[in-house]
């Protein structure tokens, strides 16, 4: 079937891209919440000042579980627009039901993020810095640019610490102990450690219509990074491998998703979950490798596009393929080398088992072109 357009406002030029090349090769220890990195200014240039009509919503974050049916956010709650930094913190704090207009480029800062909210940006909003969700339920971040503190350089952030490297710093999106989230329509960039990870238990997460990114780094610092490429590592599900209590947790379902300029790996990087990856496009020059299964990850690709990547999915060892599952149908491989890993010792995780997306998947040519028209902040 066709998929089900987001209905957003959108008049802006997009960017065509051309020439999606290779990159080098490397392997993820992946041990602790040490990941990823930045890419500052995004393509998808965010231009409407009214709220545009999210998509629909499937995945992870539409199952009922822990005591909430669904994801919704803030509901129907009226309305409050924000212009600073600390009118955002006020209106984001608590558990009480708010819908959040954000306008301007706020930050840089740390927002923490309570309960039952939905903050959407409007006119080309930014969050700089870093957005944490610990301990957060039933909440909608949508249609806003999300720029770490990491823009080129680990040493911005306030917490960089140059005798470990970019790993001490912060992610742009840090999720701990959540569940019920909803992250549409975004703009993440530049986490001095990662762009989004998710860890300590959170569960019921979707992601879709998002673009991750890093700007060109020059700061090779640490015992943490990859060489010249640094340390832009993007999703790291799951912080260690002892953390044995995140069994049955972090289940996210990623759609729609872009994996773009300057990413090296962690697309994402997964332990103990069920993840599904459907219709998104991965497509840096500078990426070692995609999708990574770690310790009991459970991992279903389907109908996604590859586009010039090395070892588009694999295990991270020998030792996590007996523990681990990836399952695919529908991909598209274009110029692509490497490793396309399937099987294991885990245990398969079909998601048509646990809810409803067929009305919104396309193939994967298709979800390409979908992808590179919608993706981001309208």
């Amino acid at each position: 079937m066709r998929i089900l357009r987001p209905l957003y406002n959108s008049s802006k030029t997009l960017l065509t891209l051309t020439a999606l090349l290779l990159g080098a090769c490397a392997f993820d220890t992946g041990e602790g919440e040490a990941d990823a990195e930045p890419f500052g200014s995004s393509s998808e240039a965010a231009t409407s000042c009214t709220a545009p009509a999210p998509p629909a919503l499937v995945g992870w974050a539409a199952v009922s579980g822990a005591g909430v049916a669904k994801t919704t956010g803030g509901g129907s709650a009226t309305p409050v627009t924000v212009t600073t930094f600390a009118d955002l913190q006020k209106q984001a704090s608590g558990s009480a039901a708010k819908v959040i207009y954000v306008k301007g480029s706020l930050g840089p800062g740390k927002l923490s993020v309570g309960s039952n909210k939905t903050i959407v940006g409007l006119c080309g909003a930014e969050i700089k810095g870093n957005v944490k969700l610990s301990g957060a339920v039933n909440v909608v971040i949508r249609n806003i640019k999300i720029t770490g503190y990491a823009v080129g350089n680990c040493a911005l952030d306030p917490d960089f610490d140059s005798s470990v490297g970019c790993s001490s710093g912060n992610d742009a999106i840090e999720v701990h102990g959540s569940h019920h989230l909803w992250l549409d329509h975004l703009a993440v960039s530049d986490g001095t450690d990662g762009n989004l990870d998710i860890n300590n238990g959170s569960d019921y997460v979707t992601v879709s219509w998002s673009k991750f990114s890093y700007a060109p780094r020059t700061d090779n610092v640490g015992d943490d990074s990859t060489g010249a490429a640094g340390h832009r590592f993007s999703s790291l599900i799951g912080g260690s491998d002892s953390k044995t209590s995140d069994r049955s947790h972090l289940n996210v379902s990623w759609h729609h998703d872009y994996w773009a300029d300057n990413v090296v790996e962690r697309q994402a990087r997964v332990r103990f979950g069920k993840n599904h990856f459907f219709n998104n496009l991965w497509a840096s020059k500078t990426s070692n490798y995609c999708v990574r299964a770690g310790k009991e990850a459970s991992i279903h690709l389907e109908n996604d596009y590859f586009e010039g990547q090395k070892n588009p999915h694999q295990f991270n060892s020998t030792t996590d393929q007996g523990t681990a599952y990836i399952s695919t149908a529908g991909n598209t491989y274009a110029s692509t080398s490497g490793t396309q890993a399937t099987g294991g010792g885990g245990t398969k995780f079909t998601p048509a088992n646990y809810y409803s997306y067929a009305s919104v998947m396309t193939s994967a040519v298709q979800a390409r072109t979908d992808v590179l028209a919608g993706v981001g902040p309208h």
